[in-house]
């Protein structure tokens, strides 16, 4: 069984599996809108891989995280943009 790793999504308490993308965390939690576009349109996770950048969030007060490439830790605080 996995180890559980905890963190906060827009001040929200999150238990997920360790290994689990900051993406796929913050999409558990129920937010499906990271930021938002220069036209105010939501945006999410598109490619998974790391080249589109739709999947930016804020990590520990760092910007611009690309949270499809970045996993889980303890504690961490992610905000998004919306």
């Amino acid at each position: 069984m996995a180890d559980t790793v905890r963190l906060t999504v827009n001040g929200k308490a999150v238990a997920v599996p360790a290994g689990t993308t900051i993406a796929a965390a913050v999409l558990r939690s129920g937010v499906a809108a990271f930021r938002r576009s220069v036209r105010g349109q939501p945006r999410g996770p598109l490619c998974g891989m790391g080249i589109c950048f739709e999947c930016r969030l804020t990590v520990n007060g760092e910007a611009h995280v690309r949270s499809c490439q970045g996993l889980v830790a303890e504690g961490i605080e992610v905000r998004t943009d919306v």
